[in-house]
């Protein structure tokens, strides 16, 4: 067990990465959180082109030499693989994120220019296969995370990676608090990634009704849908996703079964979710499809991201005294 801590990692204040966001995370919240002492990464995905990818890095190394990261997803799903992880080992962020597969080529291709890489797990059997792959650290993505999250609670699976592996753990999912961050730290864990308290930032470039939701609805409204992109994803149970149910059809149910036409249809209703999410992230409609996780209920206003991780740290510094 590695008693290194994210901030001695990276070189950064606090152990604190802001998660990356699909279709959220931009240079604008990156910045922000560099400035407040903390990390934070950004989906590779959210740029169209390889060279908006480009120039949002150029952008952050503008203004600071701290580090950043980039989440790459490494699945059949993502056709920008190739060419984004060729960007990614020539700009060389300070760490890569990698999610939803096999990471053995981002490890074996560019930690040894010098770029950490840490892996979403959500479980230990992947754990160990992310070890023996070389990772630098896991992130522990347990039940309570936003988007796609895990299925064990935040404590045994930090415990269970932690005595399982000798990697650094950083815990993904239901921080909203300070102390929240503090009991996480106290469990062994090296850091901790957050990312639904942001969403309702000023920075944030989602639609006001979508920051008007994350204030008005709470932990409660909170459900897992299969219907979007073939795996749970934790979404705001808004009126239109009551109408639509959160459980495939048996039509889908049938598809994933089905070996040959698996790796298709997954590919198929990955694309048309990620297409009904970013129409709901942008612009309102009756179809609204809101990503959010538990810390939606720490939400309580939009302010400046500043602001969110003034109070965030402050109570965390209070809690570890």
């Amino acid at each position: 067990m590695s008693q290194v801590t994210l901030d001695k990692m990276l070189g950064i204040k606090y152990p604190v990465i802001v998660a990356p966001m699909f279709l959220i995370s931009n240079t604008s919240m990156i910045k922000a959180a560099l400035k407040a002492g903390v990390t934070a990464a950004f989906p590779a995905l959210n740029y169209r082109t390889d060279r908006e990818l480009r120039e949002a890095i150029a952008e952050i190394r503008s203004e600071t030499n701290l580090p950043f990261g980039v989440n790459l997803i490494v699945n059949r799903s993502n056709y920008k693989y190739k060419s984004q992880l060729r960007t990614l080992q020539e700009l060389r962020p300070a760490f890569i994120i990698t999610s939803l597969g096999n990471p053995k080529e981002v490890i074996e291709t560019c930690r040894p220019l010098g770029i950490k890489v840490f892996c979403d797990v959500i479980d230990l059997a992947h754990a160990k296969k992310v070890e023996d792959s070389g990772a630098d650290a896991l992130i522990a993505v347990n039940s309570r995370a936003g988007g796609h999250a895990g299925h064990t609670d935040p404590r045994k699976l930090v415990e269970e990676l932690m005595h399982g592996t000798s990697l650094p753990v950083i815990s993904a999912g239901g921080i909203g608090k300070g102390e929240q961050l503090a009991e996480v730290m106290s469990w062994g864990a090296c850091g901790a990634s957050i990312g639904t308290i942001f969403i309702a930032s000023d920075e944030s470039p989602v639609s006001q009704e979508y920051k008007d939701a994350m204030v008005q609805y709470g932990e409660k409204d909170i459900v897992r849908t299969t219907k979007l992109s073939g795996s749970p994803l934790t979404v705001i149970n808004t009126p239109y996703v009551q109408q639509m149910g959160t459980e495939a059809t048996w039509l889908e149910k049938l598809m994933h079964r089905n070996k040959w036409l698996k790796k298709y249809i997954k590919l198929y209703i990955a694309f048309r979710g990620i297409k009904k999410i970013e129409r709901s992230t942008f612009g309102a409609s009756y179809q609204t499809l809101w990503c959010a996780g538990p810390a939606i209920e720490y939400v309580d206003r939009i302010r400046p991201m500043a602001e969110i991780l003034k109070d965030l740290l402050e109570e965390y510094e209070h809690a570890r005294k």
